[in-house]
């Protein structure tokens, strides 16, 4: 049994389209060869998906997490914006699991979870479906074209 995982992106239609992950990483480090024009100008919906494996097949869905990202005019991610809204979604490991109780009222510094949830998302049970068939080779999904 091993594991893979898996990169999707989701069109404005709802279409599903598989990402490879070096291109992803490729988008990450901002290389010259990492543009996706497809989706140049939106705001897109990612799928992280880490799926089981027998003998190279897949068999269950591990984990999935959602996130949006931004490409801009060129068809380059905003590296910057989906860094902020990783690290948001971490929030901070050294804070208390509950804050101290006083006689004075909590002011919580609520900007972190605002960063996260502008870089997350949830799909519907039909897209979600759509979304799992594809994870599993279930369904033919077409391919991002990442070009110069």
């Amino acid at each position: 049994m091993g594991l893979s995982s898996k990169l999707f992106l989701i069109s404005a239609d709802d279409a599903v389209h598989a990402l490879s992950n070096a291109a992803f990483m490729r988008m990450l480090r901002q290389e010259a060869v990492a543009r996706i024009p497809e989706f140049a100008g939106q705001r897109v919906r990612q799928v992280s998906m880490v799926v089981a494996l027998l003998n190279g097949v897949p068999t269950r869905i591990v984990r999935c997490t959602f996130a949006i990202l931004d490409i801009d005019e060129d068809g380059v991610l905003d590296v910057a914006r989906w860094n902020a809204q990783q690290i948001a979604r971490v929030g901070d490991p050294l804070a208390p699991e509950r804050p101290e109780r006083t006689s004075l009222p909590q002011v919580v510094d609520a900007a972190s979870r605002f960063i996260a949830r502008g870089g997350s998302w949830e799909p519907d049970q039909a897209l979600l479906h759509r979304i799992e068939e594809a994870g599993l080779l279930r369904r033919v999904c077409p391919r991002v074209k990442v070009v110069r």
